[in-house]
C-alpha cells in the first residue's frame, strides 16, 4: 500500500435472513418516522414484491405517504427532481427503496433534494458536497449485485449531458439495509448472473485498486468466495433460499469493500458503455472485467495472484506455481463467463451484447477517461489505450 493511512467506515445496519422484512416497522419507529415514501419500479410491482412490504407495514399500522413505482432502469436527474417533489407534496418523513441499483441510487439522490431542498441535484455531485445528515433511508434490495444498499455512492444520469454523474458522501449511506432472500426469489437467471458479476467486479476492483486496505481486502475476498460458491447453486435451483441469501450477503460484502477502497477502470468503462449504449451495468462488468485485468496485470501481479485463492479454492492455489497464479486467476474469471454464456447467454463481448455499435466505441473511450473511477485504477489509461481495450472486447 502506498497511502500513509487508511479509513474504513460502514455505519449501515444490516438485517439479514428469512423474514428480515418483518423488522422494518421497528426500524422506522426507532428513528421516530412514520410516513415512508416507497420508491420502486414497475418490475418490482409486477413481480409481486411490493405486496409483502405493504402487508408488513399494514400489520404495524404504518401509514404510507405514497408509492412511486416508475423508476426507470437508467434513472436521471429529471426523475429524481420529480420524486423529490412527490415526497414533499405527500408530507413523507422517510424513504423505503425497494429494487435494484437504479432504484436505490435514485432514492439516495431523492434524499439529497428532500433533505437539502431545491431541485438542482448537480449542486451536490462529486465528493464531499454534502455537509449534513439526510432523512432516514431504508433499503430492501431485490437484486444481489449492486451493493448500493451499503455504499456511500450514487450514480445518476444527467439529463442534459447524458453523462452518468457520481455522488459520494458518507451521508448518502442508508440507515438500514434489509437482506431478505424472499425479495430475490423471482429474479430471472440472466439478471441474477449479471448482478452477481457486478458484485464480483466490485470485489475484485476493490482488492486491486490504489485505495485497498487490509479491512477492505477481507471483505472483498469473502465476497468473491461467496459469489463463486453460490451463483451456480442459484442458477441450478432458483428457489434455493440459502444460496439466494448467500449471494445477497456477498453483494453487500462487496459493496462494503468498494465503498471503502473504490473501484477502477472496469467501472469507468462500464459507466460509459451504459451512458452511450444503455447496456445494463452488470452486463458491462461481466464482459469488460478480464480485458481490464489483463491490462492491469503488470502492476497488479502480487494482488492478482492472491485472487486465485477465493476464485479457485485452496487446492488449486497450493498446486499452482506462484508465477502462474495471476494468469490462472484471470482464467478462472474467463471460465465463469464462458459458463454463464453457455447456460444463459450472458454476453462476453461487446458484439455478443448486440446493443453496442462499433461506431460508439470512440465516444465510450472519451467518456471513460473522464470517469472518476479511473483515479483508483492501479494503471492509468489514455483515450487510445481505452479505445484499444474496447476493440479487444468487441
Amino acid at each position: 500500500m502506498s497511502q500513509s493511512h487508511y479509513e474504513f467506515f460502514n455505519p449501515v445496519k444490516i438485517i439479514c435472513g428469512y423474514q428480515a422484512l418483518e423488522h422494518v416497522p421497528y426500524e422506522l419507529a426507532s428513528r421516530t418516522v412514520s410516513r415512508p415514501l416507497l420508491i420502486t419500479d414497475d418490475g418490482v410491482v409486477q413481480a409481486g414484491l411490493l405486496a409483502p412490504v405493504k402487508q408488513v407495514l399494514g400489520v404495524a399500522r404504518v401509514t404510507l405517504a405514497g408509492i412511486y413505482h416508475e423508476v426507470p432502469p437508467d434513472s436521471s436527474t429529471t426523475i429524481v427532481a420529480a420524486i423529490a417533489q412527490f415526497y414533499r407534496d405527500n408530507d413523507a418523513d422517510c424513504m423505503i427503496a425497494i429494487g435494484g441499483g437504479s432504484v436505490i441510487d435514485t432514492a439516495k439522490a431523492v434524499n439529497i433534494l428532500a433533505s437539502m431542498g431545491g431541485d438542482n441535484l448537480l449542486a451536490y455531485c462529486g465528493s464531499g458536497a454534502l455537509t449534513q445528515r439526510l432523512r432516514p433511508l431504508f433499503v430492501l434490495p431485490t437484486t444481489a449485485g449492486t451493493g448500493s444498499e451499503v455504499t456511500k455512492i450514487a450514480v445518476i444520469r444527467d439529463e442534459a449531458s447524458g453523462r452518468k454523474i457520481p455522488y459520494a458522501s458518507a451521508f448518502l449511506m442508508p440507515d438500514v439495509a434489509v437482506l431478505d432472500p424472499r425479495m430475490t426469489l423471482t429474479l430471472p437467471p440472466s439478471i441474477t448472473a449479471a448482478t452477481a458479476m457486478d458484485a464480483m467486479t466490485h470485489a475484485i476492483e476493490a482488492f486491486l485498486g490504489t485505495a485497498k486496505n487490509p479491512l477492505s481486502d477481507a471483505y472483498a475476498t469473502a465476497a468473491i468466495r461467496g459469489i463463486k460458491e453460490n451463483l451456480g447453486r442459484v442458477l441450478d435451483n432458483p428457489d434455493n433460499i440459502n444460496a439466494r441469501l448467500k449471494l445477497a450477503e456477498a453483494a453487500a460484502t462487496a459493496g462494503i469493500a468498494f465503498s471503502n477502497s473504490m473501484v477502477g477502470l472496469v467501472h469507468a468503462i462500464g459507466h460509459s458503455i451504459g451512458a452511450v449504449s444503455h447496456l445494463p451495468h452488470g452486463v458491462c462488468m461481466n464482459l469488460m472485467l478480464p480485458y481490464v485485468l489483463h491490462y492491469n496485470l503488470p502492476r497488479c501481479e502480487a494482488a492478482m495472484a492472491e485472487l486465485l485463492l477465493p476464485l479457485a479454492g485452496a487446492d488449486v492455489y497450493s498446486q499452482t506455481l506462484p508465477a502462474q497464479r495471476p494468469a490462472r486467476a484471470i482464467a478462472a474469471i474467463c471460465a465463469m463467463r464462458d459458463e454463464l454464456f453457455d447456460r444463459i447467454g450472458l454476453p462476453r463481448t461487446l458484439s455478443e451484447s448486440r446493443q453496442v455499435q462499433q461506431s460508439e466505441l470512440a465516444d465510450i473511450a472519451r467518456m471513460s477517461i473522464d470517469d472518476g473511477a479511473l483515479l483508483y485504477n492501479r494503471v492509468d489509461a489514455s483515450y487510445e489505450q481505452v479505445l484499444e481495450l474496447l476493440r479487444k472486447a468487441w
